[in-house]
């Protein structure tokens, strides 16, 4: 800590004697060329040739590299495209200018480079200064430069150390960026309108999730903030918008994992006059899309699970997934007493009132969901967990719906959307009576919802995809923490 301390120090008087000799915080510089334009454009220039032309640029970015050698250094700056070595010569900048250099300036330092373009006998390209400024001086030094921030505490709580030294951060999320925009393309050259619903609800709807709630002081009401956007959306189907999605942020208040964040992105996404097989494949050729624009391929890797987003996944009902994976067969699948002694079997707790469908849907959480790792659609969710899903024509006990499986992960949750507004009331109804014998994850009575139903929804079919869990899959990325800017962290006095 006393090392810590005299370092902090002595950046402390480098800052202070640079504000009173230069007034700092210089606003004044403007940078001509990025680092990696500079790199581009310069190429095929060889040392004779740059000599000759003499070209000037305007450099600005981080001090990353620092050799100072007597009368000539050498430093290393990067801007938001990378980094550009630049040419010190107390010759070329004067005594007074190289001094201040050699005494003021440090790693992490912000800084801005007049001069030409050379390239050194080593054959790098680089900016001969003929003026120098230091725009903003650091007052806690970088991280060892060769490791960069190695500890994932840190990486998360402080993104900006992160992103200051790691490539592979910064290429996360730029890439998570391109993402959102290809999903954009994706569904503006299909019609689709992109929209904005409400992010706080007076009745959380949309999904079976805990939401958080908030207070709004002048109606003197309770709020919530959103779980999820789909009532809203299937609304506006209603009014007439027939293709309609949105990137939204959504809030659950749940428990902190490498697969779950309280806060998150989805896409949402309906279309009238449609099924939900016709969203499984335009979720196929999505995800084929997607792996190609960001990795030239649609084979990938994932957490060493070699995936071919190619071919359309296998697809499997609920019930014949459990047969698959436990010694559940045909003949006691729907046999109510063998499903509850299965999930004693499997140590999970059971309770009365859940009927064959939440009994499915438990063991398929403890046995199936974990071994579904190349991609699969389960179909033929029971109804009895699936609210406003629409009952399928050939078994009115599951839904028309599915949900995507990559590496034993929920990646998109798609189904037929119930347009019936007598069958809607009776689910928000019995939703009401789990939560007022206290599931607090079930839905509220949204009468104003069934009252949209009543105005008549088309038959439509509506999916939500996942954009933090995909972009973990296209980069390859172990943890929801990795791909989100600041994640929600534990208070450090947690532990």
């Amino acid at each position: 800590m006393t090392e810590e301390r005299d370092l902090l120090v002595n950046r402390r008087s480098k800052m202070e004697q640079w504000i009173a000799d230069s007034g700092a915080y210089n606003n004044q510089f403007r940078r001509q060329h990025l680092a990696q334009a500079l790199h581009e454009e310069y190429a095929a220039a060889d040392k004779m040739q740059l000599a000759a032309q003499q070209i000037p640029t305007a450099v600005s970015g981080r001090v990353m590299l620092r050799r100072v050698m007597g009368k000539a250094s050498f430093i290393t700056i990067a801007d938001v495209s990378g980094q550009i070595q630049c040419y010190l010569s107390k010759n070329d900048l004067g005594e007074d200018a190289y001094e201040a250099f050699t005494s003021l300036w440090e790693m992490g330092d912000i800084v801005g480079v007049c001069g030409v373009l050379m390239r050194t006998n080593k054959g790098e390209l680089s900016v001969q200064a003929n003026s120098i400024h230091l725009l903003n001086k650091t007052m806690r030094p970088l991280p060892e430069k060769f490791h960069g921030v190695t500890d994932q505490e840190i990486r998360y709580r402080q993104r900006y150390l992160d992103l200051i030294t790691n490539d592979r951060s910064r290429d996360v999320f730029r890439i998570r960026s391109r993402v959102v925009q290809r999903l954009r393309d994706f569904f503006n050259g299909r019609d689709y309108l992109e929209v904005e619903t409400p992010m706080m609800h007076s009745i959380p709807g949309g999904a079976t999730a805990r939401p958080f709630v908030t207070h709004h002081n002048a109606l003197d009401m309770d709020l919530y903030l959103r779980v999820a956007p789909e009532l809203y959306l299937k609304r506006l189907v209603v009014g007439g918008f027939e293709r309609v999605y949105e990137i939204n942020r959504n809030f659950r208040n749940e428990g902190l994992s490498t697969r779950h964040n309280p806060e998150f992105t989805m896409l949402e996404f309906y279309q009238a006059y449609a099924d939900y097989k016709d969203l499984m494949g335009m979720t196929d050729e999505l995800l084929n899309m997607l792996s190609v624009d960001i990795s030239g391929d649609a084979r990938i890797e994932y957490q060493g699970l070699q995936l071919d987003l190619s071919q359309p996944p296998e697809r499997m009902t609920m019930a014949e997934s459990i047969c698959r994976f436990t010694d559940l067969n045909e003949a006691n699948i729907a046999d109510e007493v063998a499903l509850r002694d299965k999930l004693k079997d499997l140590n999970c707790s059971v309770e009365a009132h859940w009927g064959v469908g939440r009994l499915h849907s438990e063991i398929f959480e403890a046995v199936v969901e974990g071994s579904l790792l190349q991609p699969t659609y389960i179909t033929e969710y029971p109804a009895e967990i699936s609210p406003l899903a629409r009952r399928s024509d050939h078994d009115n006990q599951v839904t028309d719906r599915f949900e995507l499986f990559i590496g034993g992960r929920e990646y998109a949750n798609g189904f037929s959307e119930l347009n019936d507004p007598v069958d809607q009331a009776q689910r928000f109804s019995a939703q009401a009576a789990l939560k007022s014998s206290g599931d607090d994850e079930a839905m509220h009575f949204d009468q104003d919802y069934v009252e949209a139903l009543e105005y008549g929804l088309p038959p439509t079919a509506g999916e939500g995809l996942g954009i933090d869990r995909l972009v973990m899959l296209l980069t390859d990325s172990p943890s929801i923490r990795d791909v989100l800017l600041f994640p929600q962290m534990r208070p450090l006095s947690a532990g």
